[in-house]
């Protein structure tokens, strides 16, 4: 993947989309296509054990090695100082698994030059489950070129790059996972190949926070993200349209019933890791719960949006899709049914943006909405709508100004409610 340098204008506009392809950044494997599922093996696999004494193995990437499609690793309690990497056909359908009641007792630790806590690419159907991964120089659990990936009960904590990531892959399952303290997201899922018999992918129950962004989702296609918690990032959920990757740009996905809050943290002035000083991280418009930026046919509902001082939800064109050139454009997105300032108790600076761009673009049943941009509503056609939407250069300016560190000096504040167990960042202090 290569970042293309924009117009400064252009640049501007697009706050949000990842930078793990920048030139500072890890090398990535060469995308090839994921095709159909690897036939499952027969029988049920033989187990191999890994634990610090007494097993036969005491390295997992040992016993990856030596297991065969199908096999069951099963890993104790420990810290483990390694790079685990699931590569090829033959690892297809491995269940890698760790103590999924408690995570954070299997570590997987990073330093030394190591890139990945674990690296599946192109083994199929391959499950990761019960580990924590943390200190790695690119990302903490990290699927590419896979067919139906499993990644549960999972932590990702303190990785240079994103949490837990899936790229060129379909069919997938992020669950009952907590990702925080990335220099860019902490979950990602990108450049999903467009398919004639779709298979869905679901992410449920995870928890994004403390990252620039929460979840990154550039040319992310069939996804439904559910009952989760995006809170306390810079931004909490953005599908996005980027040509740097394949296949432009986020299509047929569902953001539903999740909690996106309190998005407001900005880690220019203070962060447990370095922040990118380059690329697009820095032009991440904290104080945003949801942006669309970019896409088609993605739907936005039943979400609980409160306590960002910027925006809570915002739909606007991605300018740095050339090619083809339409797929930036917003096209048949609808955002309804939302919930809005937790009924008036912790509000939004502004509640939903939308520069009026593209067609069939439409805004119904949400609640609480009190602030918008633009301010007398007209961008928001009502759903069902067809037909051309109402673009607004205003909205879009006003939006513009409140890319990257610059949204603080536009941020709207309100007292958030009191949440037990939860407490807000906007800047982090050791």
């Amino acid at each position: 993947m290569r970042f293309r340098t924009p117009a400064v204008a252009a640049l501007a506009l697009v706050p949000l989309f990842p930078a793990a392809v920048l030139a500072q950044e890890p090398s990535y494997p060469e995308p090839s296509n994921p095709g159909k599922v690897t036939p499952a093996p027969r029988g049920e696999g033989e187990t191999l054990r890994v634990c610090k004494r007494g097993c036969r193995y005491s390295r997992i990437q040992a016993a990856v090695n030596a297991a065969a499609k199908g096999d069951t690793i099963r890993v104790a309690n420990g810290t483990y100082r390694e790079a685990v990497r699931v590569r090829g056909a033959r690892k297809s359908y491995v269940k890698l698994i760790g103590n999924p009641g408690a995570p954070d007792k299997v570590v997987l630790k990073g330093g030394g030059g190591r890139q990945n806590g674990v690296f599946v690419n192109g083994a199929d159907r391959v499950t990761v489950r019960g580990f924590k991964a943390q200190d790695y120089a690119a990302n903490g659990f990290f699927f590419t070129n896979v067919v139906g990936y499993k990644a549960r009960n999972l932590i990702a904590a303190k990785s240079g790059v994103y949490g837990i990531y899936a790229f060129n892959s379909k069919g997938g399952t992020m669950r009952d996972s907590e990702a925080y303290y990335h220099s860019d997201a902490g979950f990602y899922i990108g450049q999903t190949p467009a398919q004639d018999k779709p298979v869905r992918s679901v992410v449920s129950n995870v928890a994004s926070w403390g990252n620039p962004v929460g979840f990154s989702a550039t040319n992310m296609r069939y996804v439904t993200i559910t009952r989760s918690r995006f809170y306390n990032n810079g931004i909490g959920v953005v599908p996005n349209a980027l040509e740097s990757e394949k296949f432009p740009p986020a299509e047929d996905n569902v953001i539903r019933d999740n909690e996106i809050f309190w998005n407001n943290f900005n880690f220019h002035a203070g962060a447990p890791f370095q922040p990118k000083q380059s690329g697009v991280v820095p032009l991440v418009p904290i104080g945003t719960g949801l942006l669309l930026l970019g896409g088609r046919r993605n739907t936005v509902e039943e979400n609980r949006i409160y306590g960002n001082y910027a925006v809570g939800a915002a739909a606007m064109e991605s300018f740095l899709v050339d090619d083809p050139p339409t797929a930036g454009t917003l096209v048949a997105n609808e955002m309804r049914d939302n919930a809005f300032g937790l009924a008036g108790t912790d509000l939004n600076g502004r509640d939903l943006a939308y520069d009026g761009n593209g067609s069939a673009n439409c805004f119904g049943g949400n609640s609480g909405v009190t602030v918008t941009i633009p301010a007398d509503g007209s961008t928001f056609a009502a759903c069902p709508f067809a037909g051309p939407n109402a673009f607004n250069p205003g909205a879009r300016a006003a939006m513009i100004a409140l890319a990257g560190e610059a949204a603080v000096r536009g941020w709207i504040k309100h007292p958030h409610a009191p949440k037990p167990g939860f407490e807000p960042l906007e800047v982090y202090t050791p």
